[in-house]
């Protein structure tokens, strides 16, 4: 799949491939990890920047960032999301600038429509002064040219919190106070220069030491390797690097929608709207931007994850949990928003292929029909899979859902517009259900093809699959043993009944 930063991307995989091998050998080490950035950027030429130095610098900070350590060892961040200085180069200062088209004009339009003198005509065209800017566009709206184009920087774009800032040298800088984790930054830089901490590392020392490692798989694999790579497929490999077992996690979405139905039933007879509650950079958006909404219309209860973690930690006591997705969102609902019993790992897809090569352990086809979820549960990992999977949930119970309303949105921008509706006391639907994503989690910043090629991969795997419904599969686990809401409460309010108190 090509991306912005495919080269890049390449080159962080090919170091935390590195790093894994090194891991599992014993011999991971400053000089090892010095031998490594030699051997990826062996000179004396350069091969993917200026000058061999810059090039081990870069490695040098994404090495630590593979490390699970801060990328600036001199700047300390909670943020899993980071930038790495010295790959940031070459964005305009200023998102207006002068192109060739300028003719130098008499009537001089831009200069006159700025009003903050950042127009200086030179003897072949107009130039913009970035240090006065102060981008209103006024120039390019005025030019009879067109010759003012907006060049907004690429890690800018995708943002839709507004989150990307840059120092007096144009250096991408991220305000924590704003940021969701959304990583939709991450993929959109063409220099590579935003990573995020990887927890490979802490996972294979966990194996190395017989702790019992169990994967637990989001409904969004299914496609992202083809349509030949089962969930078996993946477990069979899984199981071969180390891990003890590995369960999908559209049982959590089972689980999850199951609870959720319960609030959705009470937040309609009490005329409350509700927000979904397993996207994690949704949930930060709501808390940083909307804290309001945060507290009042959005579902208590859990994540598939971290329903998935809290039923292994029930029936494998002191087992550790490795979540596997195409989610950097859920590195950070993992290790920054203090839920007991969630996973104690994240993996990207990209981070778990890399794995796999340090050992040399391929996907391959399996004839297996390892199923645990219902496809309403397999769906979560679609636009709309969540609302759908709670309103199946709710006819299971017997409810009768007419007249209710609701609003799926696909992408962060989308999100912004349905919580700003919702604080305005202006949104005309009962629930939202918030994907930072666009088509979701199958379009999430760590997917491995284009969303088109996973939905027709996925669709062939889950027209395989069985069509259990979501209320009987939970009756084969052990649902009272542990909390589906985030505080550890246990809800009053039985899913498997009627709705009724």
């Amino acid at each position: 799949m090509v991306t912005n930063d495919m080269g890049a991307s390449e080159l962080m995989h090919r170091v935390e491939e590195g790093l894994a091998r090194l891991e599992w050998e014993g011999r991971l080490n400053e000089k090892t990890k010095d031998e490594l950035v030699h051997s990826i950027s062996p000179g004396p030429h350069a091969t993917f920047r200026c000058c061999i130095y810059k090039e081990r610098e870069i490695l040098r900070w994404r090495i630590r960032l593979s490390c699970n350590e801060d990328a600036n060892p001199t700047r300390n961040t909670n943020n899993i999301i980071q930038v790495i200085d010295p790959a940031c180069e070459e964005c305009p200062l200023s998102t207006y600038s002068v192109t060739d088209n300028c003719r130098l004009c008499l009537g001089k339009a831009c200069q006159n429509s700025c009003r903050f003198g950042a127009i200086i005509m030179t003897e072949t065209r107009a130039r913009i002064d970035p240090n006065k800017c102060k981008e209103c566009g006024q120039c390019a709206n005025a030019c009879p040219y067109g010759a003012i184009a907006h060049l907004a920087r690429p890690c800018r774009k995708p943002c839709p919190v507004n989150a990307i800032e840059y120092d007096e040298y144009g250096i991408c800088r991220i305000d924590e106070k704003k940021c969701i984790r959304c990583g939709q930054c991450v993929h959109s830089c063409p220099f590579g220069a935003i990573a995020v901490k990887v927890d490979m590392l802490d996972i294979i020392r966990d194996i190395k030491a017989g702790k019992e490692v169990i994967a637990m798989c989001a409904p969004a694999i299914e496609g992202q390797f083809g349509k030949d790579i089962n969930m078996a497929s993946v477990r069979a490999a899984l199981k071969k690097l180390g891990f003890s077992d590995m369960v999908e996690v559209g049982l959590g979405g089972d689980m999850t929608a199951a609870w959720e139905s319960v609030e959705w039933s009470e937040a309609r007879k009490e005329g409350r709207k509700m927000t979904t509650s397993c996207c994690p950079a949704f949930i930060n958006m709501l808390k940083m931007h909307f804290p309001e909404q945060y507290e009042k219309n959005m579902s208590e209860t859990v994540s598939p994850m971290c329903a998935t973690s809290r039923y292994l930690k029930l029936t494998h006591p002191g087992c550790v949990t490795v979540f596997i997705g195409p989610c950097m969102a859920k590195k950070s609902e993992a290790h920054e928003m203090n839920i007991e019993g969630n996973a104690d790992y994240v993996m990207t897809f990209g981070e778990m292929a890399a794995m796999l090569r340090s050992k040399d352990v391929e996907l391959v086809p399996v004839a297996d029909s390892y199923q645990e979820a219902s496809l309403w549960g397999k769906g979560f990992a679609s636009s709309g899979g969540v609302a759908n999977a709670v309103l199946e949930c709710m006819h299971e119970r017997g409810e009768d859902t007419t007249g209710l309303k609701l609003r799926q949105c696909s992408g962060g921008k989308e999100c912004v517009t349905a919580l700003q509706l919702l604080k305005a006391g202006r949104l005309p639907e009962d629930f939202v259900e918030g994907m930072a994503c666009e088509g979701g989690c199958v379009g999430g910043p760590s997917r491995q093809k284009t969303e088109m090629e996973v939905r027709r991969a996925r669709q062939s795997l889950l027209d395989a699959a069985d069509d259990r419904r979501i209320l009987p599969n939970l009756k084969n686990y052990p649902m009272k043993g542990f909390s589906m809401l985030r505080n550890g409460r246990i809800h009053l309010v039985d899913p498997f009944l009627d709705g009724e108190a």
